[in-house]
């Protein structure tokens, strides 16, 4: 009974795998007919952006066909394995581990199914390769372990990155000959080069940044930073400056005694000079009132305690007068 299970179990194997085979070339092929169409499509409009001088607009598009470019080249081979599996079934049938000329189509479709949404077909000659060769053979596949037979162009053609400035150049020069486009694409080649800031790390590199630069603050905007923060009554612990004028994080002194602070030497140096002067004579009054105040209420303090003594001095010889 085993032996019958067995043989039946494997021209049922066999029988799925051919029509789920035949199903999937036959759907790439309608893929294959769409997709072509439609990058053709999408060339052309690159060709007119090109045309009209919307190289931004060129510049954006051409990463979707490039993508597309690449989708179909994945297909083409995809299509070809599918036929090799297709026509190797009966050997499939015979041998129980998976054969060397077949591992690596094997290998490429488990590793294309799941990255492939338009083709389902893939998902279920996948998990028929998953019950005759176990999960482990369809696990190295698909996370491309060590030692795995999958194709190289299927790698790459199916990769999700963004295609590199050199590509994107190449292909919009494609589109420029193949519509006999006289395009100029020296502004492109110097946006391409440009190199963009990252900001996906953070707040942490633009800080950085800030450190690295040297800009100078002119000795008017220190004067006024340091009026305003002493009119609301608020330190600047986060910013000091340094001696050649620019602007450092993470000092914890406030800014206090500007005369310190060595300025250079430009056509400003009178103008701070006399705010300065201003300040200090404002600052000089505010601290001569404040101590005034201060006086005026110890003295009154004193003249209160004195108060106090003299009242306990008279209740005191009046409760020894009472007692003789």
């Amino acid at each position: 009974m085993s032996a019958l299970n067995s043989l039946f179990n494997r021209g049922l194997l066999g029988a799925r795998c051919k029509t789920c085979l035949n199903l999937a070339i036959s759907r790439i092929k309608l893929l294959r007919n769409k997709r072509e169409v439609q990058l053709k499509q999408m060339r052309k409009d690159i060709g007119q952006f090109l045309l009209t001088g919307q190289e931004s607009i060129a510049r954006i598009r051409v990463e979707h066909v490039i993508r597309e470019q690449n989708i179909l080249a994945a297909y083409e081979v995809l299509e070809l394995f599918c036929e090799f599996v297709h026509a190797r079934v009966p050997i499939l049938e015979t041998q129980r581990e998976c054969p060397t000329e077949l591992q690596e189509p094997i290998a490429s479709i488990i590793f294309a199914a799941p990255r492939c949404s338009d083709l389902p077909e893939l998902i279920q000659i996948r998990n028929l390769f998953s019950s005759k060769y176990g999960k482990q053979f369809v696990a190295a596949a698909s996370e491309l372990h060590p030692g795995t037979s999958v194709n190289r162009t299927i790698i790459e053609k199916l990769a999700v990155r963004a295609p590199s400035a050199d590509a994107k150049l190449r292909t919009m020069k494609e589109i420029a000959r193949e519509h006999n486009i006289e395009w100029d694409s020296s502004s492109t080649e110097v946006e391409f080069r440009k190199t963009h800031e990252d900001l996906l790390e953070g707040s942490s590199q633009v800080f950085s940044k800030t450190l690295n630069s040297q800009t100078p603050i002119s000795p008017s905007t220190i004067a006024k930073t340091a009026e305003h923060a002493n009119k609301n009554g608020e330190a600047q612990p986060a910013q000091a400056i340094s001696v050649d004028g620019s602007a450092r994080f993470g000092a914890n002194k406030p800014l206090t005694n500007p005369d310190k602070i060595e300025r250079p030497m430009n056509t400003q140096i009178e103008e701070s000079i006399s705010d300065k002067k201003v300040e200090t004579s404002w600052r000089s009054s505010e601290v001569l009132e404040r101590a005034q105040v201060a006086i005026a209420s110890a003295d009154r303090a004193c003249a209160s305690a004195r108060a106090a003594a003299e009242l306990v001095k008279v209740r005191v010889a009046l409760r020894s007068g009472n007692l003789q």
